[in-house]
């Protein structure tokens, strides 16, 4: 019997004896039919093309004559939670009581197949193992987050890491758009974001700690922005692989791109180049005491929400600094009227007021853990990047929290040792397996403080992170690490089962084109 390697491991695996022709399935059997069991079919059928062209057929209790893939819903099983049986005798059973989860189970059946499918080559000697499958993942919760700010990254590409996603059974993917370095979508009430936000000057061949001045009469050519067309094209990729997109939308610091094309809206209300290289501290801010500013937003978040069918809008609020708050007489002012006691307490102003508004669309915002500061937004759900600690504290305030802490997820930083590296990056180290001892409930919460904890997500800044082919190596293997932690539980596996099955999904790896460390 051939040994089954799928990551991430799946929580049932029985082998059996035989394995199963795939040249001799004749057709795809749906119980019902319905959209969903269409579309899951649809993808059994594009998957297969090379070797046969499969037909999807009505139920038909007497078709025993000849091998199938039948496709069923069962009301019983959980969401996201799949049943995969592969026999000789009667061919390929999927089921699952949503099209989330029988897509799944068809990504184990990817696995379980030889790899020259990938090739889109006819090959008349593939098999796969007869086995049967029970599976259900751990956390509700398994994201990769990509920033397109510090280095704009094409459509194309925005489809591949997608693709990355959804072979891993993770289910959103945080898209980045906007920050100091540039803002990369298209908003309809304020073009000139698009047209001045959207572009620096290009330092590209310097140290992006080190960029040189900016020129009088300098002409920004670096950059780029996704238009509300690519947007829907996108959204609507991602939804047909099961992942829901959170856009990031930053607020109130990391802004000062906005301030190229709209300087109105800061403090100082000084026009800003959008700069080609490292920014700190992020000084220059949006404006909590104009009223006009909050319009602005509004106007940007409809436009947002309109595009992202998802339940998440994502908001930043990291990294704020308050020299700007400390010295504008409108945000004093503002302060002495809410009765608030410090710009921390500003800050939580204006976090909480813009979650009025997105929950007045019915959206749910997300924010990094510094939207702890000052008191939290009711509704919010907190993004736990500097360590676990604000984790905790919004878990135990009742809030829901996703992890992606520094120590473990964050995918810039090196994963070899600075000294044995070729190319630059973040000077944490996170090599591989400390990816995969990840826990995302920390042990300081109680059974029912730990429901609060979604679930976790590998972050990839790109500051240092320059090409497509540069993204690939620095989240790949990482990211198939986070995803079995998510999918499966920690300690659920040993590290030296989980690098052994990860020399079989390498192999996929090649034959996809994508680029991966060392492994």
């Amino acid at each position: 019997m051939k040994k089954i390697s799928i990551i991430p491991k799946p929580t049932s695996i029985e082998i059996k004896p035989d394995h199963l022709s795939l040249k001799k399935i004749k057709g795809i059997m749906i119980i019902e039919n319905s959209k969903e069991l269409i579309n899951i079919a649809n993808v059994f059928r594009k998957f297969l093309s090379p070797i046969s062209n499969l037909e999807i057929l009505p139920w038909d209790k007497n078709s025993n004559k000849y091998l199938k893939i039948i496709i069923e819903k069962k009301t019983k099983i959980k969401k996201g939670e799949y049943s995969l049986i592969i026999d000789a005798e009667t061919g390929i059973t999927l089921q699952a009581s949503t099209e989330e989860g029988l897509y799944y189970g068809f990504q184990t059946f990817r696995q379980l197949a030889p790899i020259e499918l990938e090739k889109k080559q006819n090959n008349d000697g593939i098999i796969i193992q007869n086995c049967s499958i029970k599976d259900s993942p751990k956390f509700q919760y398994r994201g990769m987050h990509l920033d397109v700010s510090r280095h704009f990254f094409n459509v194309d590409f925005i489809k591949t890491y997608i693709d990355m996603i959804a072979l891993h059974k993770m289910n959103f993917f945080h898209w980045h758009l906007t920050d100091d370095n540039g803002w990369r979508i298209e908003i309809e009430q304020y073009p000139e974001l698009s047209k001045k936000s959207a572009y620096r000057v290009d330092r590209e061949n310097q140290p992006w700690r080190d960029w040189n001045p900016i020129l009088p009469e300098e002409k920004p050519t670096y950059g780029g922005f996704y238009s509300k067309k690519e947007i829907k094209e996108i959204v609507e990729y991602a939804s047909e692989r099961h992942i829901t997109i959170i856009p990031e939308i930053e607020m109130p610091a990391h802004t000062s791109a906005v301030f190229a094309a709209y300087p109105e809206y800061s403090c100082k209300g000084e026009t800003l180049n959008v700069v080609p290289g490292s920014y700190w501290p992020t000084i220059d801010i949006f404006c909590a005491g104009s009223d006009s500013v909050f319009s602005f937003l509004e106007n940007i978040l409809t436009e947002i929400i309109e595009l992202f069918p998802g339940k998440y809008i994502h908001i930043g609020g990291d990294e704020a600094d308050k020299t700007y708050w400390k010295k504008c007489a409108r945000c004093q002012k503002r302060i002495k009227e809410e009765n608030l006691k410090s710009e921390e307490e500003l800050q939580s102003y204006f976090i909480k007021r813009i979650e009025k508004f997105i929950v007045r669309k019915n959206k749910k915002l997300v924010g990094w853990d510094e939207i702890l500061e000052g008191g939290l937004a009711p509704s919010a759900t907190v993004m736990s990047w500097r360590g676990i600690s604000g984790g905790i504290e919004a878990a135990k305030a009742g809030h829901n929290v996703i992890m992606c802490p520094t120590t473990h997820c964050y995918f810039d930083y090196y994963q070899t040792k600075k000294n044995q590296s070729k190319e630059p990056a973040f000077d944490g180290y996170i090599p591989l397996e400390k990816v995969y001892s990840f826990n995302p409930i920390p042990k300081e919460l109680s059974n029912e403080q730990s429901k609060y904890i979604l679930g976790g997500q590998g972050n990839l800044w790109t500051e240092f992170v320059k090409t497509p082919e540069r993204a690939q190596h620095m989240v790949l293997p990482r990211m198939t690490a986070l995803s079995e932690v998510l999918w499966t539980g920690s300690d659920t596996n040993t590290y030296k089962d989980f690098y052994k099955r990860l020399q079989y999904l390498k192999e996929r790896y090649k034959i996809l084109n994508w680029n991966h460390a060392p492994i």
